[in-house]
């Protein structure tokens, strides 16, 4: 089979494309014909070395994959052959609180999707819904979850309350999407007014452009009464309209927390003492968390968002294409 692997930490030139034997499941394993793949801001992260995981010596990358099972070990009982699945993001993590014991993440300290056949122990994989194509069941593991859990952890928006997003990279539009399902009202930021009515065209209520109107968070603030439920994926240039933005008891999912540079959040003093906002943290979920959103999108036959799709020869462009940073929705690449 046809496999890449990252033999260093740098640019898409330590991606190596190898020729190996198909895996070969033990006991309790599968192995996953894999159709397609898609790209997560952590991936890129993994590649340039800037990730607060450590990644396994050439580890096969990317976390995000569908494709159908293809063989079972003898003690499998989750799956049979035929089966549609995709990967846990945190393969160990099943339900309830991470912890230390739990933290394997596939394409990172465990082999990941960027290749023909995937070998996955039948625990760290889950059913896909019916109605999506390859392409589109492979977007969801980890940006969709992430989205899935901001709008599900603590406390779930209410009907007719408001939801911002920020930009328009896979997070940003799963919970555009996901919220829209909820019956919430849904305010984007932008930072290109051309993207407004693609926004619109997804479920946005309300949209602004960052280059037209930089102090978007008072603007936000008069026309929703305040934000009811940030989904903060813009980090350090986002963080401050954001609080401006949200209601008095506001709450914030803080999902990245420093800029390309370095640069890290920081809480405007000024700004905070007024609000009683609550900031939160969370990082993708577990498996059950992710059965449980799957199960929403089979129930509502959600489709995904597709930026662009690359063929499996030109994976190293597609990192390229997504590290570039104008892209609406998910950068997928087709299997072997």
């Amino acid at each position: 089979m046809r496999t890449y692997r990252l033999e260093e930490r740098g640019g898409t030139d330590k991606l190596v494309l190898r020729e190996e034997a198909v895996p070969r499941p033990g006991p309790r394993q599968i192995v996953m014909r894999v159709h397609a793949t898609s790209l997560n801001r952590r991936d890129t992260m993994i590649l340039n070395g800037s990730y607060p995981l450590t990644p396994r010596d050439g580890v096969v990358p990317l976390s995000d994959g569908a494709g159908e099972v293809v063989a079972v070990g003898d003690a499998v009982t989750r799956f049979a052959v035929g089966d549609r699945v995709t990967g846990s993001y945190f393969a160990r993590w099943i339900d309830g609180r991470m912890h230390p014991g739990i933290v394997d993440q596939l394409g990172c300290t465990l082999d990941g999707m960027l290749c023909e056949y995937a070998l996955l122990d039948e625990q760290w994989a889950v059913r896909l819904p019916d109605h999506l194509s390859w392409r589109e069941a492979a977007t969801f593991t980890c940006a969709g979850l992430t989205a899935w859990s901001a709008l599900t952890g603590a406390e779930i928006p209410k009907p007719g309350q408001w939801v911002l997003v920020i930009g328009s990279g896979g997070v940003a539009l799963f919970a555009l999407q996901f919220a829209k399902l909820m019956g919430c009202r849904v305010a984007a930021v932008t930072s290109r007014a051309e993207k407004a009515d693609r926004l619109r065209t997804v479920g946005a209520d309300l949209v602004f452009a960052a280059a037209e109107t930089p102090e978007w968070g008072v603007k936000l603030r008069e026309a929703t009464g305040g934000i009811d439920l940030v989904v903060e994926t813009g980090g350090p240039a986002t963080f401050q309209q954001s609080l401006i933005a949200s209601a008095l008891y506001g709450r914030i999912v803080l999902l990245t927390v420093q800029d390309q540079e370095g640069k890290s959040v920081e809480i405007p003093g000024a700004v905070y003492q007024r609000s009683l906002v609550t900031i939160g943290r969370l990082f993708v979920g577990s498996r059950n968390g992710l059965e449980a959103m799957l199960a929403a999108v089979a129930t509502h036959r959600l489709k995904p968002v597709i930026d662009k799709v690359f063929p499996f020869t030109e994976a190293r462009e597609a990192y390229r294409h997504f590290q570039q940073g104008d892209v609406f929705g998910k950068v997928v690449i087709d299997g072997a």
